[in-house]
């Protein structure tokens, strides 16, 4: 788990040992991942601002992905950042780091397809809860460095790979 605190983006790491009793459904991503996400906010010793994904929010084939979920339970703001496409389509953003292309599912915009860093590949923005899509590009940028991914999930998908191996 990791936290994003803003301005200037910032980030703490938490981790927690859950035992997954549900076997991953296509598109029922939250009920394994939520129980183990909320306890680990419990244990962090800084307050949220927002929360970022690694998953979806609106843009999921149910329209209410991980994001979602997370956002309503937490009452915060809360972003999916995916590394692929759940649903919709999209135009090829730019080449460059910043730009951005919508993602658009059943004539409805679901998301924003956002280039962290020049000539790689794009992530999925999608809102999840209490931000608008345009902030959640904005913040999402902002906390991607060196890195296709925002800070907080790659550091939270380190996290997690030093537990794992650690483990085995």
């Amino acid at each position: 788990m990791a936290i994003t605190a803003s301005p200037p983006p910032s980030s703490g790491t938490c981790a927690v040992a859950k035992s997954s009793i549900r076997a991953t459904s296509s598109g029922l991503l939250s009920f394994r991942e939520a129980p183990a996400i909320l306890a680990a906010l419990r244990k962090l010793d800084t307050e949220a601002d927002a929360i970022i994904c690694d998953g979806h929010g609106l843009a999921h084939p149910r329209g209410f992905g991980l994001a979602c979920h997370l956002g309503v339970i937490c009452d915060l703001a809360a972003i999916g950042c995916a590394k692929s496409r759940l649903v919709g389509e999209h135009r090829a953003p730019g080449i460059a780091r910043g730009a951005r292309t919508p993602l658009h599912h059943r004539g409805r915009r679901v998301g924003t397809v956002l280039r962290t860093r020049d000539d790689v590949r794009p992530v999925y923005v999608s809102v999840g809860h209490r931000i608008d899509l345009a902030e959640a590009a904005t913040l999402v940028l902002r906390c991607t460095t060196r890195y296709r991914l925002p800070e907080p999930t790659r550091l939270a998908d380190a996290l997690v790979s030093r537990l794992a191996r650690s483990a085995a």
